[in-house]
Parts: C-alpha cells; structure tokens; sequence
C-alpha cells in the first residue's frame, strides 16, 4: 500500500513541478489547427466517397 501512496505523491509532483502546460494561445492555436484538418479530411473523404459511388453506379450501368 506505501507503494501506491509513494506513485501517487510522486505523480502529482511530477504534475505541479516538471510538466510544461501550454498557454491558452499556444491551446487555441492547436485547437483551431485540429478542428481545420478534421473538416478538410472530412471533405476530402466526402468527396472520395462521391467518386466512388459514381464509379460504381458507372460499372453497374453498363453491364445492367
């Protein structure tokens, strides 16, 4: 059990005196870098799928 207690001791000091937190413009910069490259993969899968589904039609016409 003391070595449970000693884990946790040490992990909050480690928290309070060695991690490096971002400042809130370095977090706003990185959220607003996130939330761009997740709705231009989004669009970008979108319009994979589009073609796909337009290729597949295609192939299906000609031999139906």
């Amino acid at each position: 059990m003391d070595q449970i207690v000693t884990y946790i001791k040490e992990c909050y000091n480690e928290l309070l005196h060695k991690v490096t937190w971002p400042t809130m413009p370095n977090l706003l910069s990185s959220a607003r870098l996130v939330v761009i490259a997740s709705l231009f993969i989004a669009v970008l899968v979108f319009l994979m799928d589009l073609v796909s589904k337009q290729v597949i039609t295609f192939i299906y016409d000609l031999n139906g």
